[in-house]
């Protein structure tokens, strides 16, 4: 029952966040906003509504750690699985904004988060503070639309549905019902991982880094690899960095706004996770600056890496003997080499650039 309730709640996470992103899109168009501005806030904010929905869920409970494991577990997904899963379909074209502005604000709120729990703490005051910065964020995305040449305005982000979607009465039921959806199914979903932990003997952020980001983050998946498969290759990458800004403003924020007195920050996730997620990020910059492109070969090291990271969590859930050695690899070996190869294929860019 545990697991039927899981995959319930899973289903109309993502079914609730289809049908929210329809119907909220529709009537953002009916108001006059651009499509250029509805497709980086509404769809791909719209993506992470599930992520929103869990980790509100798991705060007003009190479970701090699944709500925070969620957003950094998903953060962590949507770079490494899905960018390396979209990239080996088709190499990903990344747009020249996307490197000036997307990927510097995901590292700067990235580096701000980890600053702000240093304390072990997401206060209230602080989370208020992300969610100004994701209203900012919003705000200079559309009068960058509302500026931007008519050539430049495109719905390709936007769902397609029959005429009567064009309707109020129908975008006002859709975001309705798809909203009623999201909330039932963050219930079902927390609820079922708690147990799932406990049956399992592994913490609630490890549940929550690993079952819950990952599941949560399957809007993300299809928006990916489906913009891939059609050769819409921007939005796949749009896709991700704009849920990534997301999570970390808007979902940490108002988690740590309702409940109260902020959201505790386990030492493991500071010490560990948190970091995984900075330098996920950042590594973006370079692998995305040379050549505007995410090539095949990147992408699977990308997967590779994930793979290595939850390797990593079932060992320490498990409290496995190979722990230790499987950890001094990863420091002595895999990170430095990583950082090597960036090094290498960041200066090769700037030399050719130079020659150019």
């Amino acid at each position: 029952m545990t697991l039927i309730l899981f995959l319930a709640g899973l289903a109309l996470l993502i079914v609730g966040a289809d049908l929210l992103v329809r119907g909220a899109s529709r009537l953002s168009l009916s108001l006059g906003i651009a499509p250029l501005v509805v497709g980086l806030t509404v769809v791909a904010f719209g993506t992470s509504a599930p992520e929103l929905a869990v980790s509100i869920k798991g705060a007003l409970d009190g479970q701090t750690d699944i709500a925070l494991g969620n957003v950094v577990g998903s953060n962590i997904f949507n770079i490494l699985f899905i960018l390396g899963l979209s990239a080996l379909i088709a190499p990903l074209v990344v747009d020249r904004q996307l490197i000036r502005q997307e990927v510097p604000i995901v590292i700067g709120l990235s580096l701000l988060v980890g600053g702000m729990v240093l304390d072990l703490r997401l206060s209230a005051a602080e989370g208020a503070l992300l969610v100004l910065l994701i209203a900012g964020y919003t705000a200079l995305l559309y009068f960058q639309g509302k500026n931007a040449p008519a050539s430049e305005v495109t719905d390709d982000l936007l769902p397609t549905g029959p005429a009567w979607l064009s309707r109020l009465p129908a975008q006002l039921a859709l975001i309705i019902v798809g909203l009623g959806m999201l909330v039932l199914g963050s219930r079902w979903l927390v609820d079922s991982a708690i147990t799932f932990a406990t049956m399992l003997g592994v913490s609630q952020l490890v549940i929550g880094l690993t079952i819950v980001a990952a599941g949560t983050s399957l809007p993300e998946v299809a928006t990916s690899v489906i913009a891939a498969v059609r050769g819409e290759r921007e939005i796949a990458v749009g896709n991700v960095l704009g849920s990534n800004i997301f999570n970390l403003g808007a979902v940490l924020g108002i988690s740590a706004l309702v409940s109260g007195s902020g959201l505790t920050v386990p030492p493991s996730l500071l010490a560990f996770d948190l970091p995984v997620m900075i330098a996920v990020a950042v590594a973006c910059l370079p692998v995305l600056f040379t050549g505007h492109l995410i090539a095949r070969w990147e992408g699977a090291v990308f997967l590779g890496y994930y793979v290595a990271y939850t390797t990593y969590l079932v060992l320490y859930a498990q409290e496995h003997d190979a722990l230790d050695e499987y950890s001094l690899v990863m420091r002595a070996v895999v990170i430095p080499l990583t950082l090597i190869t960036l090094a290498v294929v960041v200066a090769r860019e700037l030399r050719r650039r130079r020659r150019a």
